[in-house]
């Protein structure tokens, strides 16, 4: 199978998967995946233990609020997989801290839906020689 076919099934799958969050702002979703196989995801929310409530009563994202990349890479680290050389598909471009996340795990390849305003993690994880691909939502 073709990767370009694969990238827009995965990033259709990481979409779907946005739809466990709680957050009313925006629902993001990530799966991290090696091998053609998917050995990890993540979408946005709290942490476990929290209340399933992202925003405050302004309507602000609450500060601990987790990425959906992040919660993909914390829940592999817990596993007995590694994100070693494995593609991150997500459903918005990925912020400076976690572009910092992925850098450090790994990853060799981030594949996103949707471009946000800030650029600075999909520069940072250019600058760190990651194959970063922009797939607009069609």
């Amino acid at each position: 199978m073709n990767r370009e076919l694969l990238d827009e099934r995965y990033l259709r799958m990481a979409r779907i998967w946005a739809e466990n969050s709680y957050c009313k702002r925006r629902q993001v979703g990530a799966l991290l995946v090696k091998k053609q196989m998917i050995i990890s995801d993540g979408y946005n929310g709290t942490p476990t233990g929290f209340e399933n409530i992202c925003e405050t009563p302004e309507n602000v994202s609450k500060p601990y609020v987790l990425h959906a990349e992040a919660n993909a890479i914390s829940k592999v680290a817990k596993s007995s997989n590694s994100s070693d050389g494995a593609t991150l598909y997500v459903t918005a471009s990925p912020c400076i801290e976690c572009a910092k996340l992925i850098i450090q795990s790994g990853i060799k390849r981030v594949v996103y839906a949707e471009e946000y305003r800030i650029t600075d993690g999909i520069d940072l994880l250019r600058r760190a020689g990651i194959e970063v691909v922009y797939k607009p939502v069609e």
